[in-house]
């Protein structure tokens, strides 16, 4: 998806907040900035660590795995018959959802792709469907066209760079996803995906982050 490759680890700012809450002074919130600083760090070194070594998966083995998560994606969002369904665009060795995504039509479900209109905004998820032209989005990440109707997913399905089994989602360090869902009027039904690899202890999450529902590797489906 658009806007994965802005690392909101660099710097000051934390790009993930609830809406405006960056906004606050951190002793305010009664918040440890030093402890803000080293997850921060950490989180960028585990970052490199665990999109090395998904790079380095062989790639029949990550269709392989990739089989397999979308049988249980099937099983975890069951009929998706008059519903909208957010996957990705994938990239750096991720899931590769696109031939399920494209035949959510042919089940009577929609989909849909998230994409970046501005940066420190929430995403927008604008209607997608096999055939239809992509752009250019923030980074280079194919977008649906701007002319594509904006709509509210039902479901939305993230990529994670490493996940714990709290289900909380190390991702590529924008914070875009976790200010998207805290912003949500209606939570959507969310759902994490990547390889067991990448499963690590904890993420040490912060007042930020947002959980996912459940999270689904090629093994398991871990449920908050």
């Amino acid at each position: 998806m658009s806007g994965r490759d802005d690392d909101r680890d660099e710097g000051g700012s934390y790009a993930s907040p609830p809406c405006l809450m960056h906004e606050i002074d951190p002793a305010y919130m009664g918040l440890d900035v030093q402890q803000q600083q080293d997850v921060s760090r950490w989180r960028r070194s585990e970052r490199l660590r665990l999109i090395d070594a998904r790079l380095a998966m062989p790639v029949v083995e990550r269709t392989a795995h990739a089989d397999a998560i979308v049988s249980r994606l099937d099983e975890i969002i069951g009929g998706v018959e008059g519903k909208v369904v957010s996957a990705y665009w994938p990239m750096r060795g991720e899931p590769n959802l696109r031939i399920w995504l494209e035949a959510l039509e042919m089940r009577g479900g929609t989909g849909a792709l998230p994409v970046v209109e501005q940066k420190g905004a929430p995403l927008i998820f604008r209607l997608w469907r096999k055939g239809e032209p992509l752009e250019k989005g923030i980074w280079n990440i194919p977008v649906p066209s701007h002319r594509a109707a904006a709509v509210t997913p039902d479901v939305i399905i993230a990529p994670v760079v490493g996940f714990d089994r709290a289900c909380y989602r190390l991702g590529y360090g924008c914070g875009y996803f976790d200010r998207t869902l805290a912003c949500a009027t209606n939570r959507p039904l969310t759902v994490g995906v990547g390889y067991s690899v990448m499963e690590i202890p904890t993420i040490y999450p912060q007042t930020y982050d947002v959980a996912m529902d459940v999270v689904v590797t090629e093994r398991e489906a871990i449920r908050r």
